[in-house]
């Protein structure tokens, strides 16, 4: 690894801790999810898994299944760029799982030109789709890295 490629897994690394520890915002007791992007090394849009604005914080029913309107981190985040002056073409978005199909669409959408992910999900279809469009995608496992 060159040295720009080690230095760049580094700040990978940094940027997706930073998302498990932003995760912890969500009131989801299922899964938890955080997720940053990230453009010219400045934090431009956050999100976690959970309701939308002004529902109640419960992302299951009584049987704990999760809500059919309960929005994924990434989708929090790019929504939240749609609002703001922030610009996320050619940005990096960090996020604790794999993106889901309907994730990978607004990433795809939104411009992002990498995804860094921590954890694997059980369907590789989002996955997929983003590399089909030529988005560079990177796994991380951080329970390899806990002591970096």
């Amino acid at each position: 690894m060159t040295s720009q490629e080690e230095k760049q897994h580094l700040l990978d690394q940094r940027y997706l801790r930073m998302a498990t520890i932003w995760s912890e915002n969500s009131y989801c007791v299922r899964r938890k999810v955080g997720a940053l992007v990230v453009k010219d090394k400045m934090i431009i849009s956050d999100g976690y898994n959970g309701t939308p604005s002004g529902f109640e914080n419960v992302c299951e029913d009584d049987t704990n299944v999760t809500k059919p309107y309960v929005l994924h981190a990434e989708a929090n985040a790019i929504t939240k760029l749609a609002r703001s002056n922030n610009n996320s073409s050619g940005s990096t978005l960090y996020v604790t799982a794999s993106p889901c199909l309907e994730c990978a669409k607004l990433i795809i959408q939104a411009g992002i030109r990498r995804v860094v992910y921590g954890e694997e999900y059980r369907l590789a279809d989002g996955i997929e789709l983003l590399r089909r469009a030529k988005i560079e995608v990177k796994y991380i496992n951080l329970k390899d890295h806990e002591s970096e």
